[in-house]
């Protein structure tokens, strides 16, 4: 039966542990013992004097400055993190006041996304609406991978590096009026 109790208890002492905040409280043995006897130690509500550290300290074999973390622990509050600002002047805000997201909000994100698929769209109208030369100018020019110089080009289709210009220059024109509208 004895046994039984002891582990019984063991896991209630680990769920105690696990679920008493966010924040881990006690992660070494020194801190368990403390957080599990601090309370039953302390003679009175508030915080403790420093005869009364010492004395907790000794019972509990642990140093007085672990006896005053583990105090300041216990004795903070959880707080939520949306939680409503009460009228309360002495109570800390909560993080949402604090922690904000410097990202994008989702609404944002979204808008940007949409327009850059339209504006993607309209690209490739663009090109299809061009003659197969111009388009291929074009994508060699802005879109290829090296570029494609106007020389290149020229000497390509047999006509001099100001006539590809002319045609670049004209199909970035109705490109623009595409974009434009």
């Amino acid at each position: 039966m004895s046994f039984a109790v002891h582990w019984v208890r063991a896991e209630m002492h680990e769920f105690i542990l696990r679920n008493w905040r966010i924040v881990k409280v006690a992660t070494t043995k020194a801190q368990r013992k403390l957080f599990f006897n601090l309370r039953k130690s302390k003679k009175r509500l508030g915080w403790m004097n420093d005869a009364e550290v010492t004395a907790v300290a000794k019972d509990l074999n642990v140093s007085k400055r672990e006896v005053l973390e583990m105090e300041s622990r216990l004795s903070g509050r959880d707080i939520g993190f949306d939680a409503p600002d009460d009228a309360n002047d002495d109570a800390p805000p909560s993080p949402v006041a604090y922690l904000r997201d410097h990202g994008d909000d989702p609404a944002m994100a979204y808008e940007r996304a949409s327009h850059e698929d339209d504006q993607l769209e309209l690209l490739r109208e663009g090109l299809s609406d061009l003659d197969p030369r111009s388009r291929d100018i074009l994508k060699r020019r802005f879109l290829g991978e090296p570029k494609a110089t106007l020389q290149e080009l020229a000497d390509e289709y047999g006509v001099s590096a100001e006539r590809i210009r002319q045609i670049e220059a004209n199909a970035l024109k109705k490109m623009r009026a595409l974009f434009a509208a």
